[in-house]
């Protein structure tokens, strides 16, 4: 940091001082807010957003039975963000220490178990400390006119009309910010490495100047800078997204497993034989061989609809738009035939060509599965019995023809 001197045009540097030398220390200065201090709990945005402190040097962890020397244990601030989440600040003034990060987390996995109800109740505790309410108490109307303070405190904070909207300290939502003059490198690493597992953790560097009889603060977010942050929010969205599409592919891989274990027992007591040698699969679509390579009969089983289809897709393109072309001209014998229009895709933009019929269908509705599975059976019944004549026909003469 420098000074500007404008008639001479030069700059002077600001001298960095040590909180130490300064005869600062962590409880008088950053966490207590004394006269002489840095007001960090008077001015939480001083970390970079909105924070509502609700405790200071909270050390009420004898309220959790699996802290087993809860004496010893003591969270330097603990805040509120505008989501509601728990924000868990651990003040190490001049040097960070190298357990500061296991100490926070700790702490953070104590606060994960806090109610809605015991966030109130510290905030309260804290409001009585520091701001005592003054005046009549209507004990007529409120159990407490300083917890309706600490709700309504947060209400306000939060935007909400009244508690009962609220979510508060939801999941693991709970974030973590140390605040230091300086930090280890094995405190910055686990940091990083932290922040890669989508655990919300911040690094604030506090350096104090001093200029003549005053005392400046630069607060600096190191870890992780903003442009950092807002990549990462990208990048975990991007993961959060390929995370839930993992998920729903997974599920609808199950799904359609079941169902065609479902339906292929069904085809095994009919008298269509495609299916017979056919295993369940995790694919929407479920191939049967019709007797010509490449070309194979298709139930297709999707969320919105229901198709069965001849598949034309030899390795060769020509070869399939010459079947598909043979297989056309008796078209209006073959839609009479299975008593339906049928769909003649000859798609001419790609390799292969197809000819389906298809329905609209709830796929993953399991009570009507029955109906689904019905409804393919008669169709590709009736889709064998009018193409696969015409096609092994077609093969035939296709052995004699230059197809190129």
């Amino acid at each position: 940091m420098f000074t500007v001197n404008h008639q001479t045009n030069r700059i002077s540097p600001v001298k960095t001082k040590r909180f130490s030398e300064l005869g600062f220390t962590e409880r008088k200065h950053l966490q207590l807010s004394t006269r002489s201090g840095l007001r960090l709990a008077h001015e939480p945005s001083a970390l970079g957003e909105e924070l509502l402190i609700i405790q200071k040097e909270f050390d009420g962890f004898a309220l959790f039975p699996f802290v087993l020397d809860a004496s010893r244990e003591r969270l330097d601030l603990l805040a509120l963000d505008k989501d509601g989440n728990l924000v868990i600040i651990e003040n190490k003034l001049d040097d960070s220490g190298r357990d500061v990060v296991w100490q926070a987390l700790k702490y953070a996995s104590y606060c994960a178990s806090l109610t809605k109800a015991q966030i109130i109740e510290i905030y309260q505790q804290y409001l009585d400390r520091y701001e005592p309410v003054t005046g009549e108490v209507d004990l007529l109307n409120a159990p407490s006119s300083a917890a309706l303070n600490a709700s309504q405190r947060i209400c306000e904070f939060l935007d909400a009309p009244d508690m009962d909207e609220l979510k508060l300290n939801l999941g693991n939502s709970q974030r973590i910010m140390l605040v230091a003059a300086n930090f280890r490198k094995e405190v910055t690493s686990t940091a990083l490495w932290l922040l890669g597992q989508g655990i919300s953790i911040a690094c604030f560097k506090i350096t104090p100047y001093s200029l003549g009889e005053q005392l400046l603060i630069n607060i600096d977010q190191i870890i992780p800078t903003p442009e950092a942050k807002e990549l990462m929010i990208g990048i975990n969205a991007k993961e959060a997204e390929e995370k839930t599409t993992e998920v729903v592919l997974k599920n609808r891989h199950t799904v359609r497993r079941e169902y065609w274990e479902c339906a292929l027992e069904a085809f095994q007591k009919s008298s269509c034989q495609l299916y017979n040698n056919i295993s369940p699969s995790k694919d929407h679509w479920l191939c049967a061989g019709s007797g010509v390579t490449g070309c194979p009969f298709s139930l297709i089983f999707n969320q919105k609809e229901l198709r069965v289809e001849l598949w034309l897709g030899r390795a060769n393109s020509d070869e399939n738009k010459w079947l598909f072309d043979e297989l056309v001209k008796q078209k209006d014998q073959i839609d009479l035939a299975f008593g339906e229009p049928l769909e003649w895709l000859r798609l001419d933009n790609k390799k292969q060509s197809r000819i389906q019929f298809s329905t609209k269908a709830d796929g993953f509705n399991k009570d009507i599965w029955l109906d689904h599975i019905t409804w393919h059976l008669e169709h590709m019944v009736k889709l064998e019995k009018v193409l696969k004549a015409p096609l092994l026909q077609a093969s035939e003469r296709l052995k004699h023809k230059d197809v190129k």
